[in-house]
């Protein structure tokens, strides 16, 4: 398993659009993205995610792998 990156909200935002997810609220610094299945993230705008965060918080429960996350980091 590769190393997690150290990603910006910015990036993941970026990231989650090429797979088919749209902005569709944002309440302060976090913005809420939705997918056509329903499934729902919430990305914090910060210069770099926690590694928890974006881990246990945003991969995990969207089921996306480390591996497809620098897949799609690698193709901006």
């Amino acid at each position: 398993m590769p190393k997690l990156p150290v990603v910006s909200g910015k990036d993941l935002v970026k990231v989650l659009g090429k797979i088919g997810f749209t902005k569709v609220s944002q309440k302060g610094t976090h913005i809420k993205m939705q997918h056509l299945d329903g499934r729902v993230a919430i990305v914090p705008q910060h210069k770099s995610l926690k590694k928890g965060t974006l881990k246990k918080g945003i991969l995990n429960p969207l089921g996306i792998s480390v591996e497809v996350l620098m897949r799609l980091l690698k193709k901006k």
